[in-house]
């Protein structure tokens, strides 16, 4: 992008450039990818499954207190990609969201209307120019009592949609392109829970094109057997690393 083009339409939010486009909403897209990390979820049969890399900047970091991974319910999570203090802010938000749900109906919040919520908060901050655009792109994951396993991708513009399995963070078109030709000949609604998040596993390992450890990743899970929000422990993470590193 030239700055003959951006130059005065990319100071404030709320002013179209003559090509139609809002570039501080775009320039938030590109905040998501910038810490250099890709997360991934699958859904299967009556599972779904989030994974994403875990980066400790440091090494006097004590790495459980660095996560992308929240509870937003007790039935329903969500990986974070992006600004991290913008991701927590979100969270926050969502929590009190599905608490007052919950509080005022008796029953868990549809994941549907949770990411709706989110992605209609977001879509207002690209209207006012008091505000920026959050720099994170949330795939939230839940159990739904009526539909099974659900799984929506929430963005910086305020767009949300379900999917059967999505990307987001620095290579999400590789993902995307990756997990394409994998669902081509097996669908996911036929995907065990094990295979579901082996998937995910295996996808993510594919597009960063390494072989990772326990400690290289979050992985998060929410099935018809265990309804509730779950995220591995590393010697379950090790365990369908190991199964996957013997299918190959």
């Amino acid at each position: 992008m030239s700055r003959g083009s951006s130059a005065g339409y990319d100071r404030h939010i709320t002013i179209f450039s003559p090509e139609g486009r809002l570039y501080q909403v775009e320039y938030a897209f590109k905040a998501v990818k910038a810490p250099g990390i890709t997360a991934i979820a699958v859904r299967g049969k009556d599972s779904v499954c989030a994974v994403t890399q875990k980066k400790v900047p440091d090494k006097l970091i004590d790495p459980t207190s660095v996560s992308h991974m929240f509870r937003l319910s007790e039935n329903h999570g969500c990986v974070s990609t992006g600004v991290i203090t913008d991701a927590k802010a979100q969270v926050q938000r969502t929590r009190k969201e599905a608490a007052e749900f919950k509080f005022d109906y008796a029953y868990e919040v549809p994941v549907d209307y949770l990411a709706k919520r989110i992605a209609d908060r977001n879509q207002v901050y690209t209207q006012h120019a008091y505000m920026r655009p959050l720099g994170v792109a949330m795939m939230l994951i839940g159990m739904d009592e009526e539909r099974g396993p659900q799984l929506f991708k929430c963005d910086p513009a305020g767009y949300y949609i379900g999917y059967h399995a999505c990307a987001a963070g620095q290579k999400d078109q590789e993902a995307v392109n990756y997990l394409e030709k994998k669902l081509k000949d097996s669908p996911t609604s036929e995907l065990s829970e094990a295979d579901t998040i082996q998937m995910a596993i295996a996808s993510l390992q594919a597009v960063i094109a390494t072989d990772f450890k326990a400690r290289d990743i979050e992985v998060a899970v929410v099935s018809a057997k265990r309804p509730k929000f779950t995220v591995l422990s590393d010697e379950d993470v090790e365990m369908h690393l190991t199964v996957l590193s013997e299918k190959d």
